[in-house]
């Protein structure tokens, strides 16, 4: 039976997610800094791997249904692409911080457009390409290349946008065929295998403290996206997606109160005018998804 659709619960359920993942970042930065990029996100994998093959043995047909895919390729490379997105967000927490990071993150919608004609073979109107365009200025204003403190490390957060844009393009053509339980275990398991070697190669040990930021890390991350598919469960997604730039914000509130990081005023300006863009490509696209049923009945 479909779930009934309760929009508001659903916007509450994505604020809600978004807070989590905020405080994920934030678990995510400190540890990044004070043990090592690849160790964490290894045992943030370990975690999910063991928690999606879990899901699968609870599930009809256990593992091997699991992992029973047309497109084993296109699998190895979203799991691959996954995993080094999030290498790159954390080395990008690391050394921009949590704000200029995720101020420069929220253009992937901004990608998805741009790409989904390539990749999807979807057709991207003049509107669409409008709204990538004006994004892309604004992501300009973000790294202010000629501010006089413009460095690579300012790319890092934008090749993190650009991976997981086509790694959640990848994800729609590989829907086509496979289901989301596959789709959620070639994920898990590639990820943390590939992720395996380089960890343990940076193997430190930990403080107690921090053991407990990384339990808090790993069962928070399962909660989140627990929420966020709840989230979409109860409502439209192009009704809750607008709210997911919520993060931006309570990421921003972390960034100024724990990491004693600023708010600079072409971060401001430079974000508002990408969000403003992504918002405007998520109503065009509920605007043809309306039009296309009206045209059906």
């Amino acid at each position: 039976m479909a779930t009934p659709q309760n929009t508001r619960l659903g916007i509450l359920l994505m604020i809600a997610t978004c807070a989590i993942f905020a405080a994920q970042d934030g678990i995510t930065r400190h540890l990044g800094a004070a043990v090592n990029v690849y160790m964490v996100v290894m045992i943030r994998f370990w975690f999910f791997a063991a928690f999606v093959v879990a899901v699968s043995l609870r599930t009809p047909g256990g593992l091997s249904r699991a992992a029973r895919t047309a497109h084993p390729v296109l699998q190895l490379i979203r799991g691959l692409l996954l995993i080094a997105e999030v290498c790159l967000m954390v080395i990008a927490f690391v050394r921009l911080g949590l704000i200029e990071t995720h101020a420069v993150f929220i253009c992937y919608p901004l990608l998805v457009a741009a790409l989904s004609g390539p990749i999807l073979g979807e057709q991207v109107g003049w509107r669409r390409w409008l709204a990538v365009l004006v994004g892309f200025i604004g992501v300009i204003i973000i790294l202010d290349p000629g501010g006089g403190v413009f460095s690579a490390s300012a790319l890092i957060p934008f090749g993190s946008a650009l991976m997981f844009a086509i790694y959640g393009l990848l994800t729609r053509y590989v829907a086509r065929d496979d289901t989301p339980e596959t789709s959620f275990f070639w994920t898990g398991i590639v990820g943390a295998v590939a992720i395996t070697p380089l960890g343990l190669l940076h193997w430190v040990p930990m403080s107690a403290g921090d053991w407990g930021f990384m339990a808090v890390l790993c069962l928070t991350s399962v909660f989140g996206h627990w929420l966020l598919i709840r989230a979409y469960d109860l409502a439209e997604a192009s009704a809750i997606q607008p709210f997911a730039y919520l993060q931006l914000p309570f990421v921003s509130i972390l960034g100024l109160l724990f990491f004693g990081e600023t708010l600079k005023i072409n971060v401001v300006i430079g974000a508002t005018i990408v969000a403003a863009a992504g918002l405007f490509t998520l109503w065009r696209q509920r605007l043809r998804e309306r039009q296309a049923q009206d045209t059906a009945a």
